[in-house]
């Protein structure tokens, strides 16, 4: 029998790397909405850097925020002895990153349409989202593995290329 799911609090967050990572520096811990929450730290902390960084530095970024993010998304739900935990949110800030960086530049009104797609389909998590997100689903009871890490991260993947497609349709027919 596995063990009962923990509720994240600071304390928690601030006991291992894998947690203030994951958690998205505490972001995750919102009581109420934390994915849109962390999508919003995300979008601040994408604010600052986007002026600073180069493509390069961006897709390095994501990269290395991605492998790094496996990890600690692994370990904190590992943690919290469930397989995908609301609180973990740095799926939200690395595919809002990339929403940023490829819809750049754009004004805050570009932005804000953006935000609200990606957490639309993050949310509600229609067609392909939904069938990235049970992808990777582990049975009830089973161990929380690599591949749950994996699956935390490559369904707001898919929701951002969703939102991206989104965008470049509207651009392509009404912009």
């Amino acid at each position: 029998m596995s063990a009962a799911p923990i509720r994240p609090t600071p304390a928690f967050m601030w006991r291992h790397p894998a947690r203030w990572i994951a958690l998205g520096f505490g972001s995750g811990l919102s009581p109420k909405a934390p994915g849109t929450v962390g999508t919003l730290w995300a979008w601040l902390v994408g604010w600052v850097l986007l002026p600073w960084l180069t493509d390069a530095g961006w897709a390095l970024l994501i990269g290395v925020g991605t492998l790094v993010g496996w990890w600690a998304c692994t370990r904190c739900a590992q943690h919290l002895n469930t397989p995908d935990p609301g609180a973990v949110v740095w799926d939200e800030v690395l595919a809002f990153w990339l929403i940023l960086w490829l819809i750049a530049p754009s004004g805050f009104v570009g932005q804000l349409v953006a935000f609200g797609l990606f957490r639309f389909f993050d949310a509600a998590k229609p067609g392909p989202v939904g069938w990235a997100d049970r992808l990777f689903k582990a049975e009830r009871g089973a161990p929380i593995g690599w591949r749950q890490g994996l699956g935390i991260l490559i369904d707001d993947f898919v929701a951002a290329g969703c939102t991206l497609v989104a965008i470049a349709l509207y651009r392509h027919f009404f912009g």
